[in-house]
């Protein structure tokens, strides 16, 4: 599937070019498909935003918490006998 594409300029500093022209020509593609890879991935990672619910329960939970720790105490409680 063919899709419609438009020609832009970006101006970048000139490592970050030089860069880019030489990870493309080492990975044997160009650098609209370096760009274009980078902008896909972009979309997927915003596809796969953290959720509502998740963002709502995030740093309930004191940092200095051992979870781990945590779990073992409560089941050492549970089987207790």
């Amino acid at each position: 599937m063919e899709h419609e594409t438009t020609k832009v300029t970006v101006r970048l500093p000139k490592q970050d070019v030089e860069f880019a022209k030489a990870y493309a020509k080492a990975h044997g593609i160009t650098m609209t498909e370096v760009i274009d890879r980078h902008l896909r991935r972009l979309r997927a990672l915003e596809r796969h935003a953290p959720s509502a619910e998740l963002d709502a329960i995030t740093g309930l939970l004191p940092p200095d918490l051992d979870a781990e720790q945590a779990y073992r105490d409560h089941l050492l409680e549970k089987h207790r006998s």
